[in-house]
């Protein structure tokens, strides 16, 4: 069974930083897209940012120059440096994994909160 499992959520004040990391296992294939998603109470879940296995990236509008997504190689460990956070950063966020096959398939973790006070 696959589990992706998320670490490094937390409070932190605005303009500050925080590191988000995601590993996958029960898995041995290289996941195709690794990436990150948050959901803010009532609104829905939105990319933030994704990493495919030749490390193309794509982030969303509202984090670009603030947000690096990284991946270690091939690997299906990624990580989510934030910086200059802002309050609307606020959310919890979603490690997701995608392979691309006869049909795609998702994977998500549980969920971290990030919380940015003003």
């Amino acid at each position: 069974q696959v589990q992706l499992v998320e670490s490094g959520g937390g409070l932190v004040q605005a303009g500050g930083f925080l590191k988000l990391s995601c590993a996958a296992s029960g898995i041995i294939y290289s996941l195709d897209v690794m990436g990150w998603y948050r959901q803010a109470p009532g609104k829905q879940r939105e990319l933030v940012a994704s990493i495919t296995r030749g490390h193309n990236t794509n982030y969303a509008d509202s984090v670009t120059g603030r947000f690096t997504v990284s991946r270690d190689g091939a690997k299906n460990t990624i990580n989510l440096t934030m910086n200059s956070l802002k309050p609307e950063d606020t959310a919890v966020y979603y490690c997701n994994g995608r392979l691309f096959g006869y049909s795609t398939r998702d994977y998500w973790g549980q969920g971290t909160q990030v919380t940015v006070s003003s």
